[in-house]
């Protein structure tokens, strides 16, 4: 008897499960695919294929501080993959410690290749195109293309590096450099027990968590948050009403007030929430997104509940062993903090 109980329990719980599974799919929640060929249709430009010599040459420049004005910053200044993809900042900090002029921080690079735009008000098309901006941003990196492109081609190992990587007549321009950051940008995924659950891994989810993605999607945060990022599209900011920080900060979107979904993805990694960093914690981020864009009260339970499924979203990240990087010579150009 007690067998027949445990097996109908069991049959009982797989049954829930392929019910949430479908649910979350009917919301347009998409996993990340097990599969690698799968994965790589997603993430790969056939403009410039993913392979492994564009791959570690783009995560050295991507560390490569002399490739700033100072010779102090680098993406993953702003980036950083031990922090969640982010600097954990409200507001980004720059050359001469310049805080960004809008208020905005920085958005993850983890899982950046899903979003269907990049930068805070979707700009950009995608990671190559967007790794050209902060480059030469006065806030940010402030350097020029000339200084760039000077700064590399004045090493050996980043020239022969470059010819591996595209073929010996390869021309090292900026483009090229700044779309071999992008490549490595593309491979920094991380897939988690979400994942595994949407997959068919029924265990791989705690029951609170599954709770807390069933509350996510009745309450209606799917509506925004979907796709493979659970974000990463254009949206409008206070839809029901206004946000309440809005005005920290000058940004209002794109030219139709748009601004980018943040994803989801490692969320609980890179507080604090929003375009200008102004809310602190999870549970409050949750609770004014159902004030501003759902219209509605989200209850302390309700915020506890989906917060457990957003922990579900932390994902394995990639193994990033810090680079060592070329030797400047006598051509490189200097470091200048003015």
């Amino acid at each position: 008897m007690v067998k027949k109980i445990l097996i109908t329990l069991s049959m009982a719980t797989a049954v829930m499960a392929t019910s949430l599974v479908q649910d979350a799919k009917n919301a347009g929640l998409v996993a990340i695919p097990a599969d690698k060929a799968a994965l790589l249709k997603l993430t790969n430009d056939p403009r410039n294929p993913i392979t492994a010599e564009k791959t570690e040459l783009g995560k050295m420049l991507f560390f490569d501080p002399r490739l700033s004005k100072s010779g102090l910053i680098s993406c993953n200044t702003c980036h950083n993959l031990a922090t969640g993809g982010d600097d954990g900042l409200a507001a980004a900090v720059g050359h001469k410690w310049t805080v960004n002029p809008h208020h905005l921080g920085s958005p993850t690079v983890y899982n950046a290749v899903f979003f269907d735009k990049q930068f805070w008000d979707g700009r950009s098309p995608d990671l190559e195109d967007q790794a050209q901006g902060p480059i030469l941003a006065s806030p940010e990196m402030a350097a020029t293309k000339e200084h760039v492109v000077k700064t590399v081609t004045s090493m050996p190992e980043y020239v022969e590096r470059f010819k591996k990587a595209y073929g010996k007549n390869v021309t090292i321009d900026y483009a090229t450099i700044t779309k071999t950051i992008g490549n490595f940008e593309r491979t920094l995924v991380t897939p988690a027990p979400f994942d595994d659950f949407l997959n068919g891994d029924k265990n791989a989810l705690t029951k609170a968590q599954k709770a807390g993605m069933k509350t996510f999607i009745e309450v209606g945060c799917a509506s925004c948050h979907n796709g493979v990022a659970l974000g990463g599209s254009m949206n409008m900011l206070g839809v029901t009403a206004k946000y309440k920080y809005a005005d920290i900060g000058d940004f209002k979107g794109d030219a139709n007030g748009m601004v980018k979904v943040s994803t989801l993805r490692n969320v609980t990694q890179t507080a604090p929430y929003f375009h200008n960093g102004a809310v602190a914690t999870l549970k409050e981020a949750i609770v004014e997104m159902g004030r501003i864009q759902l219209g509605k009260k989200i209850s302390d339970k309700e915020a506890a509940s989906i917060e457990e499924f957003l922990k579900a979203l932390e994902g394995r990240k990639p193994n990033i062993t810090y680079p060592q990087l070329p030797n400047e010579t006598a051509t490189t150009p200097k470091s200048n903090i003015n």
